[in-house]
């Protein structure tokens, strides 16, 4: 059986994902989520999610999806297509590949993605890089938790499970 593709996707109420190349919050919360939904996976990203990373997260299959990086960084993979890195992840066995980033990347795994794993960041903050969730009827949609503003988090935030409609 072929392993589950989920998209992990952070977005504010105004679509922003990203800023400069980053995040544009610290949500120490949904960090922690992010680490509990992902780690033992493999993960895909594209280049500029892989360098605001700095270093490979451990415990987790590294998987870059870029023309641009000739050689892979320690404790990565790096492939030119969308198609090979969810192949060679596929070939990991486990149950489940997330793709975690970028924009581009989120937009061209959404049409095999079974679930999404969204975590909705109730602000607007400044940011360059946007994301449009899917239309929500073809999806069922549960709210897993929230996360309530606070020293450790810049915003309210709704983490959601969208699970495709057969």
């Amino acid at each position: 059986m072929s392993p589950r593709i989920s998209l992990v996707v952070a977005v504010a109420d105004n679509g922003v994902i990203g800023k400069d190349g980053t995040l544009p919050w610290r949500m120490r919360d949904d960090l922690k989520w992010f680490k509990s939904v992902t780690t033992g996976k493999p993960i895909v990203m594209g280049r500029t999610t892989w360098e605001s990373l700095g270093d490979p997260l451990p415990q987790r299959r590294n998987i870059v999806v870029s023309r641009q990086l000739d050689n892979a960084p320690e404790g990565s993979e790096v492939f030119a297509e969308l198609d090979e890195a969810l192949t060679a992840a596929a070939g990991s066995g486990a149950d489940e590949i997330c793709v975690i980033g970028g924009a581009q990347l989120y937009t061209a795994a959404m049409a095999r993605a079974d679930r999404l794993y969204v975590t909705r960041v109730h602000g607007t903050p400044e940011g360059d890089t946007l994301f449009t969730l899917p239309d929500e009827t073809g999806w069922t949609r549960t709210i897993l938790r929230r996360i309530e503003k606070g020293s450790h988090n810049d915003f309210d935030a709704t983490v959601e499970q969208w699970d495709r409609k057969a």
